[in-house]
């Protein structure tokens, strides 16, 4: 695999010619490049108006490695052939190097520039690149390769700081100022070798090495001769990128710290992007497409620990997920309900000690359920990305008011009032969706977790959770529970203790919303849940809707491979009263749906258990019967004693057990529906579960023997607390 490096923009604050005269202060050695051992010119070449001097070196560079590899390689030192290409005339120096050592084993490649710098021709910029291509190493080839970029990355930036310390020693000899080059006589540029003045061992520039044409093309895409940096001439500051380059300042201040290959990773990635994100305009001609910001792209690569191709592929999938989506413009199309604002019980809130946004939720307060229920998994996803969206837009702006990189936020997690209602299965579900939405699109933007007052039922909530949570953000939670988070070590460690909101015990006013109980005048109806205007983020949703008419029960089929498996089931009661049974059946059913669409609405009604079947011998009630009223939520598991066909059946109240022969199943489902108004509307959703799985996550949930009056509670407004201690997980 061949290895790459690229690096960004750099900018001396000195003329071109000052630059050169240090550079050239390098040779024939430079004690400040330990590895450098010395130089020797093998040709100088300069053109008759003196414009352009091309000097090939050989240096002798020192190996740090290992003394058995050096001792099977054979060397002690590798030698390099430099070719300087320096043009007084445009004022460029071009650098073209590759190794003579092993050069039909491994293939070094480097290419650096220096010119002047665009917008300030006082200044010089200077780039770099190289490539590592190891063909054979006598076995070795992944620990030369290891040593080799370590050894190359190490000696990068002291190659600036080398130049620096010449161009001081310049200063301090009292060379301030060289003038730049004249021509002596007005005539074109003779690019024909005898008009050069040559020293004897010029032949070789005739019969270039072919590996030392690698070429710097400084107007290809994504490398456009313009910095992405604009410098003003009495600015020491770099200004908001809006060009196709990086600027090593503008990476230092707006985007932190970065090694030398973390920097090549960022910039080669974004290259990547402005090649390959492209699309035609309404003229046919075909344009770059808008790429994402620096800071967005360095988040992936270290979601990734910056291996480039894996930071890529995920990269590429959220684009194109938020092209689906058009997230781009969430924050002004999303308008959070009125339902939203009064019962999600989150905001922002001022900023942490070292000036990250800081977002503060109040997840013991909120009803999880109602806001499920009332909004809907696509409202609470969009609401959840709006957050996301407006965290990165707080994090530039407090980069621009601090002085200092800011790419994460902090969240501040109140758990006060949590319990088992909280850990409502769908509501859960739900909650992991997010997650792995956020997960895969918003990565590296926690800074911080804060969670306080976390109560003893957290650690079943967090071995749901964190599962689906990246380890690496798994390590930026920290929990308190009780008052542990009052006083040192506590949140003053991480928070002003001005800022600390009034209900934590601080003496600020927050005015993130309370929650509390969402009234079920909120929650959303049938109609809104099948409108087939509603975008989903989704391909599934949790719940499914039924119809039960009179003489019509709608029946679920499911099928139990092992025994002592957990059927789980949540529904709510639309409209009516049902009376909710679970059948085990030794026979397996043929159903028979009825679906009409059109200008008529979409019936769902299935019916399973044949009219010539005979309870008790043909399939068996496995629990009582539990009658189910009007608004009611109901939440329960079943523990399956034998593998089989298992039947859920929602009923009219009122209509006896089908036991005995009567109209065919057609016939009755077409009778009972043909000009009939459902009698009863139900919204379910049913999930099985290995024993294993439901046992070691929630055993404090379960209890000792499967009866309704003890897995299955109605949640109205008045008992919803006391049903939730008996949720499946």
């Amino acid at each position: 695999m061949v290895q790459k490096y690229q690096s960004p923009v750099r900018a001396y604050k000195y003329p071109f010619e000052m630059v050169m005269a240090a550079y050239e202060k390098r040779f024939p050695t430079c004690p400040l490049i330990p590895v450098f051992l010395g130089s020797e010119v093998l040709s100088d070449v300069t053109s008759d108006d003196g414009s352009v001097r091309i000097i090939e070196r050989s240096c002798k560079l020192s190996v740090d490695a290992p003394r058995l590899l050096k001792k099977i390689a054979g060397v002690e030192y590798v030698y390099f052939i430099q070719k300087n290409t320096l043009n007084w005339r445009d004022r460029s120096l071009l650098i073209e190097a590759h190794n003579e050592t092993f050069a039909n084993r491994v293939i070094v490649l480097e290419t650096c520039c220096y010119r002047v710098h665009p917008d300030n021709e006082d200044w010089t910029c200077f780039e770099q690149c190289a490539s590592l291509d190891i063909k054979s190493f006598f076995g070795f080839e992944s620990t030369v390769e290891k040593i080799a970029m370590k050894q190359y990355t190490a000696n990068i930036k002291r190659g600036k700081e080398v130049i620096e310390y010449y161009l001081n020693e310049l200063m301090q000899e009292g060379i301030t100022e060289i003038p730049r080059w004249v021509p002596t006589e007005q005539r074109p540029l003779n690019s024909d070798p005898s008009s050069f003045t040559s020293t004897p061992s010029c032949s070789a520039l005739t019969r270039p090495n072919p590996r030392t044409q690698l070429h710097l093309d400084l107007s290809s895409p994504g490398n456009s001769s313009r910095d992405v940096t604009s410098f003003s001439a009495d600015s020491s500051e770099p200004s908001t990128p809006d060009a196709d380059k990086l600027d090593a300042d503008y990476i230092e201040r707006y985007l932190g710290q970065l090694t030398p290959m973390q920097e090549s990773c960022l910039i080669r990635l974004r290259a990547w992007l402005q090649e390959n994100h492209k699309g035609k305009s309404e003229t046919g001609e075909w344009k770059a497409e808008k790429i994402p910001k620096d800071e967005h792209i360095l988040r992936f690569l270290r979601a990734r620990d910056f291996h480039l191709e894996k930071a890529r592929d995920m990269l590429c999938q959220s684009l194109t997920w938020r092209k689906q989506f058009q997230v781009d413009y969430i924050l002004e199309t999303w308008t959070p309900s009125s339902c939203l604002v009064e019962y999600y019980a989150g905001g922002w809130h001022h900023h942490d000690r070292e000036g990250r946004p800081l977002y503060i939720l109040r997840l013991g307060q909120m009803d999880t359920k109602g806001l499920v229920k009332a909004l809907g998994e696509e409202a609470l996803l969009r609401h959840v990305l709006s957050i996301n969206e407006e965290g990165q837009k707080r994090c530039e702006e407090n980069t621009n008011i601090f002085g200092r990189p800011i790419s994460s936020w902090t969240c501040l997690v109140d758990l006060e009032g949590l319990n088992m209602r909280h850990l409502w299965r769908p509501g859960v579900k739900t909650l992991l969706r997010i997650i792995e939405v956020v997960e895969a699109n918003y990565p590296e933007t926690l800074g911080r977790l804060l969670i306080v007052r976390a109560p003893r039922v957290f650690p079943v909530l967090w071995t749901l959770v964190s599962p689906f949570i990246n380890e690496n953000t798994r390590q930026k939670f920290l929990v308190y529970s009780g008052n542990n988070y009052q006083g040192p070590g506590g949140l003053v460690d991480y928070i002003d203790q001005e800022i600390i909101p009034d209900f934590l015990g601080g003496d600020c006013l927050c005015h993130v919303s309370e929650g509390g109980q969402v009234p079920k005048s909120y929650y959303q109806t049938e109609e809104d849940l099948d409108n087939p205007d509603h975008i989903r983020l989704w391909a599934d949703t949790i719940y499914q809707s039924a119809q039960v008419f009179k003489g019509a029960p709608h029946e679920i089929m499911i099928e139990i491979v092992e025994g002592s498996s957990v059927i789980t089931w949540d529904f709510d009661i639309l409209k009516g009263d049902v009376v909710f049974n679970i059948f085990h059946s030794k026979r397996t059913p043929q159903p028979v749906k009825r679906e009409t669409s059109g200008s008529a609405p979409v019936v769902n009604n299935m019916q399973l258990i044949d009219r010539s079947w005979t309870l008790g011998v043909d399939y068996s009630m496995v629990e009582s019967p539990l009658t189910c009223r009007e608004g009611e939520s109901i939440q329960g598991s079943h523990i399956t004693r034998w593998p089989g066909i298992y039947i859920l059946q929602w009923k009219a109240t009122g209509h006896a057990p089908s036991s005995g022969p009567s109209l065919s199943r057609v016939d009755d489902v077409l009778a009972s529906l043909q000009g009939s108004t459902p009698r009863c509307k139900v919204l379910y959703y049913t999930e099985v579960l290995a024993s294993n799985d439901f046992r070691g996550s929630m055993s404090s949930l379960e209890s000792c023997h499967s009866r309704f009056s003890q897995l299955s509670v109605g949640t109205t407004s008045s008992n919803q607390s006391q049903g939730s201690s008996l949720i499946s997980r």
